[in-house]
Formats: C-alpha cells, structure tokens, sequence
C-alpha cells in the first residue's frame, strides 16, 4: 500500500472555494480513476490541508500519475491559478496497527 500525499498551503480568500473544490470536484474525479481505495482531507492550521489517497500497489500509483494526473493537475491550477502551493509525497506503508 502507498499513501499519496498533497499538502496545500490556501490563502485565506480561497480557503472556502478550496475546500468546496476538493470536496465536490477534485477528490471525486481522483477516485474515479479507479487507482485509490480512499482518500481523506485534513486541515492542521488555517489554510494548511492534508489529502491522503491511499494506493494499492505502485502500479496502481504509476497509473494513476501516467494516465490521470496531468489532467487532474491542470483543472487543479485552472480553478487555483493562485493562491494554493502545493507539495507532494510518497509513502510506503510498511505496516498498519489498529
């Protein structure tokens, strides 16, 4: 398993439209690709945002980057030209506890 990982930094006149976006767009249009069994949007400060998509393999990953991701990342800066800086990370879930 492969977590995903997007951390946005919104200034605060686009927080609201932010979280609509990916609550309404972005994140349902990511599932549906099909390379994720879930995701989920976490806020840790005022306009700093977490999204986790959770992965099943890297080859669902490669797909998911190869086949989805430019398009997705080009909608993204369409509705955000400005105003959301984003950084991304891989990780490899070596074991779950519950």
């Amino acid at each position: 398993m492969i977590v995903y990982e997007v951390t946005a930094t919104v200034a605060d006149e686009h927080r609201a439209e932010y979280e609509r976006y990916m609550r309404d767009r972005h994140i349902p249009d990511l599932m549906k690709t099909g390379c994720f069994d879930g995701a989920a949007i976490e806020l840790s400060a005022q306009g700093r945002y977490r999204v986790r998509y959770i992965a099943p393999s890297r080859d669902e990953l490669d797909r998911y980057m190869t086949d989805h991701a430019p398009r997705l990342r080009a909608d993204f800066v369409e509705h955000f030209p400005s105003g959301a800086e984003l950084s991304r990370e891989e990780w490899i879930v070596l074991e779950t506890f519950a």
